[in-house]
């Protein structure tokens, strides 16, 4: 008889473990509260566009935990590759290309010759290890002895990959780590052909051939325990019983599903850290706009602007475009109410890149406070482990957790974690 094992949340992390999981022989039930599997991954169809909840963008292509999940369980991405060649930043005063490459580096205008050479040398230590951080020092800190424009640059490049428009609070060690990877990848970024539907229904598909069972519109309400082990846990109306569960729920959630119970408190202090947030603004346009660019950062807003249908051309009607654009928010702004004058930022980037914007619109789609990562990653904030000591058959995993990247790659890596953890006590 296959070992049983109840899935909690069927968003990327959720389905993806499952699908692992079932793929390998177990007995995988999910259980998503939504009518709709994907959690914050979904597309939205709208008068023939294909709109993103958030970014879709892999980083590290060929390091991405998504290649493990390609060759072991045959799950089905359609790779776009990002062109760097046409990625710039908006200075204010001029654009010049981004230093996402060595030519990028070579051409771009952000840097003069003599800092050109500290940043690539900057990149050497980094990607051998010899540059770590501190623990306690934020990067900007960390980076003070670095020449002005070489620390901006670095910071510039944070930004934009941690979705913060406060990359001085990073943790240092964190920093390195995370572009330790990113500096030695030969594909730096690369988008997903169809969005997130496609990655869903690939996980849905391994999930259910395999004889997994899905079920939406399921609420959990409460866990049975017996001692330190859980049982069960209670749907709207049915009890799951299992071997193994694994939590891809936020913080909020487990908090209000071990309520009464003595592990309430585990997952108290992760409740009370904030999310990366940011202002989504979307359009759909009949007609394209040519650019030079499919990728402009506009660096004094903290705003980019991606065009998605450049990568995806299933995304849109034929002839048509549709252009991405991210601001980012901190708590002050948010408590503020700041979202409102990051619309109107993004609106004059449009007009300014994308010039005739207004008159070839077809659809939009404006989110003011999409939470991209549920924890962010600063100052003493951290991501909750992928296992306690204190509860021997109980995982969680989502981009709350552990795991190596950010944004949906923290979803990923925690579910690939969790998924050997729960295969390699099998084999013991």
């Amino acid at each position: 008889m296959s070992e049983k094992v109840v899935v909690v949340g069927g968003g990327l992390a959720g389905l993806s473990a499952a699908a692992r999981l079932a793929h390998n022989g177990y007995n995988v039930t999910v259980l998503e509260k939504s009518p709709k599997l994907g959690g914050r991954a979904i597309t939205i169809p709208l008068k023939g566009y294909n709109f993103n909840f958030g970014a879709h963008a892999i980083y590290a292509r060929d390091k991405s935990i998504l290649r493990k999940f390609e060759s072991e369980i045959d799950l089905q991405v359609d790779w776009k590759d990002f062109s760097p060649e046409k990625a710039f930043y908006d200075m204010g005063s001029y654009t010049t290309r981004m230093p996402a490459t060595l030519d990028g580096l070579y051409k771009t205008k952000i840097l003069d010759s003599q800092n050109k050479f500290r940043f690539a040398y900057e990149i050497f230590k980094t990607m051998s290890a010899i540059e770590r951080g501190e623990e306690g020092v934020p990067i900007g800190e960390y980076l003070q002895k670095e020449p002005e424009p070489v620390r901006d640059i670095l910071l510039t490049v944070a930004s934009s990959n941690f979705f913060t428009n406060e990359p001085e609070k990073i943790p240092s060690p964190l920093f390195f780590r995370y572009y330790r990877r990113l500096f030695s990848t030969q594909r730096a970024v690369a988008y997903i052909g169809g969005g997130w539907q496609s990655i869903v229904e690939s996980f849905q598909q391994i999930i259910e051939k395999n004889g997994g069972n899905i079920v939406t519109k399921e609420k959990v309400t409460g866990v049975e325990m017996d001692q330190s082990h859980v049982t069960a846990i209670f749907g709207k109306e049915e009890k799951y019983e299992a071997d193994q569960f694994i939590f891809c729920i936020p913080p909020k959630e487990l908090l209000q599903i071990f309520a009464e119970t003595s592990y309430e408190k585990i997952f108290e202090r992760y409740t009370s850290f904030s999310p990366t947030q940011v202002v989504v603004y979307d359009i759909g346009l009949s007609e394209r706009i040519e650019s030079p660019y499919t990728y402009i950062y506009q660096k004094a807003q903290r705003v980019f602007i991606t065009d998605i249908s450049h990568y995806d051309t299933t995304c849109v009607p034929a002839g048509g475009q549709l252009l991405q654009a991210i601001a980012y928010l901190n708590d002050e702004e948010i408590a503020n109410k700041k979202q409102d004058e990051k619309v109107e930022t993004i609106e004059a980037v449009y007009d300014k890149h994308f010039p005739g914007w207004r008159d070839r619109l077809g659809a939009k789609r404006v989110s003011k406070r999409a939470t991209v990562q549920e924890i962010k990653c600063k100052d003493e904030q951290m991501l909750m482990p992928t296992k306690m000591y204190s509860l021997p058959n109980t995982y969680f995993a989502g981009d709350w957790c552990q795991g190596e990247g950010q944004l949906s790659e923290l979803s990923f890596t925690s579910a690939y974690d969790v998924t050997s953890r729960i295969l390699k006590g099998s084999i013991d």
